[in-house]
């Protein structure tokens, strides 16, 4: 469909709500309205889920994984303290909607590579006057080199080009470029995809294990047994993780996810290799069907 092409979508027992289409610079944008709550919009990119956001509620997250990432900037500090985080990939901006409501005050940064799908998402789904974010069109990691050393609270990497994590950001350089970025004690979260038989995600964790001292995984276990194709969120840090409150939370979503580290994440990983950007490459594609 054209750009700014519109088709109407009608939920039971509602007004109309409009279905937006749209070219963005990487694909086909849609805005699907949730048809069970009157401010959800769930965003796709050439047919693939990317974010889902409430706008009458920020802090419901719909997403297995981005509940995830959200059980991770409740740790990352007291509750209630504002943070400085950084996000590389805007979707359609639901973490920095989700700290913005849940910790006031939080100065953030939004990093995202398609400069249309930004004005898409600004114009149909507007963030609230008065939140401290800063969304600007940029390559992630070159935007990561602008961020002065130390500045971030907390940076969660959510990068999908299509469906596949761009290779430039699963290297070690890269990962110790997030690190100079933290202050001490400040966390990283990398969301990712994988599925049988795993390589890319234990070529990820081995790669955070040679930057990061701690570091742990949480996903579906089906998704860590190997049995389907998902999601996988990375944490690293340089201190101690919240492990015991992180598996607590995770275990008791909706869609229950279990948390890996230690020697059972050493085990899980069987020796894979870091990967530097000389041998880096982008995360499998999605098997056909997965999308519906």
């Amino acid at each position: 469909m054209a750009k700014g092409g519109r088709r109407a979508e009608r939920g039971p027992g509602r007004s109309a709500r409009e279905r937006i289409t749209e070219r963005v610079d990487r694909g086909l944008a849609e805005l699907v309205p949730d048809r069970d709550r009157p401010g959800g919009w769930t965003l796709l990119i050439d047919g693939a889920p990317q974010s889902h956001v409430d706008l009458d509620d920020p802090t419901r997250l719909e997403f297995a994984y981005q509940r995830r990432l959200g059980h991770i900037a409740d740790l990352a500090a007291s509750p209630g303290r504002p943070l400085n985080a950084l996000h590389l990939g805007g979707g359609a901006f639901t973490l920095a909607r989700y700290i913005a409501a849940t910790r006031p005050r939080s100065t953030q940064r939004v990093v995202e590579l398609d400069g249309a799908l930004i004005d898409l998402v600004r114009r149909a789904l507007p963030l609230e006057r008065g939140w401290r974010i800063r969304v600007h069109s940029a390559d992630a990691r070159n935007a990561l080199t602008r961020v002065a050393d130390g500045w971030a609270d907390l940076v969660i990497t959510d990068v999908f080009d299509g469906a596949r994590t761009p290779a430039h950001l699963s290297s070690t350089e890269f990962a110790a470029e997030v690190r100079r970025t933290l202050r001490p004690g400040g966390q990283y979260a990398l969301n990712l995809t994988d599925g049988p038989p795993l390589a890319h995600l234990r070529g990820q964790i081995a790669t955070l294990a040679s930057v990061f001292p701690e570091l742990s995984v949480v996903a579906d276990p089906a998704v860590l047994r190997g049995r389907r194709f998902g999601n996988a969120v990375l944490l690293a840090a340089d201190r101690p993780l919240p492990l015991a409150e992180l598996t607590r939370r995770a275990a008791g979503d909706p869609h229950p996810g279990r948390v890996e580290h230690g020697r059972a994440l050493a085990d899980f990983t069987g020796g894979a290799a870091a990967v530097h950007d000389s041998g880096a490459r982008p995360s499998p594609p999605p098997p056909p069907g997965t999308f519906g």
